[in-house]
């Protein structure tokens, strides 16, 4: 199945946008691939897990348990905690036990846990502090059953590229700290970041050597990023956890985006129908996870709302780009 799908036609055609996640270098999630979850349509199986980045609760500010059930509630298969929520959870009294009997309780994947560190600066100082962050940060959530980490490149404002070597370096010493906590830390691409090429991220994650080397892609990041993906099946999908899972408008132009303006998928441009089935053909079988910072839907839904939303409108958005294919 061939899909042409430049990120310069996609927009001219009034396809769906640009594309998204594939391709990666991670070991894919040990969880449960289906979805059968019901609603006011009937619903296919999917190969992918969806979930929900906690991201797209931030501004209701809710206790982590609280989400745990919100987003179990809506009938996700998966979520993504937010590392500063977890850390406020423990100091009030919390602990990792509990989230994690909770989660297994109401059937939830923890696809990833979501966190902040200057792993990649320039700074040794700041690495070795980044390190140590990192340290404590895989520990919780390695106790929450947690095998993997968001890990965006921070510390560096713009990338060298002839300091490919360097970065990997780095990125192989903090896989390697996940080598002995149980946890990866999975390379995040930022579109308007240091780090906003999809093949930066490859030069990098396969530079290191490292067998769970792997990238965190992400809707609209890729295309914020200026990339294009008629070469999405070069990579291999099947070595991808989790996709972040969103959508964005025509206008303004890809370069002038912000994290406000992602929507739900199925509101936007991106061309779901050509990407989601390249990345079937490209193994990924892992989650997609809904990650929105929309002030508008905040402002417009209470949280049960966006959630229920949010599942339904990714579910529907999955199984109309699989079509016959499932």
């Amino acid at each position: 199945m061939k899909h042409k799908i430049s990120r310069r036609k996609a927009i001219t055609t009034g396809l769906t946008g640009s594309l998204a996640a594939i391709g990666g270098y991670a070991f894919t999630s040990n969880s449960k691939d289906m979805l059968t979850a019901s609603g006011p349509r009937e619903k296919k199986k999917l190969p992918f897990r969806i979930s929900l980045n906690t991201s797209t609760l931030l501004h209701y500010e809710l206790d982590v348990d609280v989400q745990i059930d919100l987003v179990a509630d809506a009938g996700f298969d998966g979520i993504e905690l937010w590392m500063r929520n977890i850390k406020t959870y423990l100091e009030n009294g919390g602990n990792t036990t509990d989230l994690k009997n909770k989660l297994q309780t109401r059937g939830l994947v923890l696809e990833n846990i979501i966190g902040f560190s200057k792993w990649c600066s320039d700074d040794a100082e700041e690495r070795k502090k980044a390190i140590d962050q990192l340290r404590e940060e895989m520990q919780i959530t390695a106790g929450l059953g947690g095998t993997y980490i968001a890990a965006p490149v921070q510390g560096i404002t713009s990338l060298d590229r002839t300091k490919y070597d360097a970065y990997a370096e780095r990125y192989a010493a903090i896989l390697q700290l996940g080598d002995e906590t149980g946890v990866t830390p999975i390379m995040e691409l930022w579109g308007m970041g240091a780090l906003n090429k999809v093949a930066d991220c490859a030069q990098i994650a396969i530079a290191t050597g490292h067998p769970k080397a792997t990238i965190l892609l992400d809707f609209y990041h890729v295309y914020r990023g200026g990339n294009d993906w008629d070469t999405v099946d070069i990579l291999n999908g099947g070595k991808l956890p989790v996709i972040h899972m969103n959508d964005y408008p025509a206008t303004p132009a890809y370069d002038q985006l912000k994290d406000s303006d992602r929507v739900l998928p199925g509101e936007g441009v991106c061309p779901f129908d050509a990407v989601i089935p390249k990345l079937y053909d490209a193994g990924f079988r892992g989650g997609f996870s809904v990650e929105l910072f929309n002030k508008g839907y905040w402002e417009t839904m209470d949280a049960k709302t966006l959630l229920k939303h949010s599942y339904e409108k990714t579910h529907r958005t999955v199984q109309k780009a699989l079509g016959d294919t499932i």
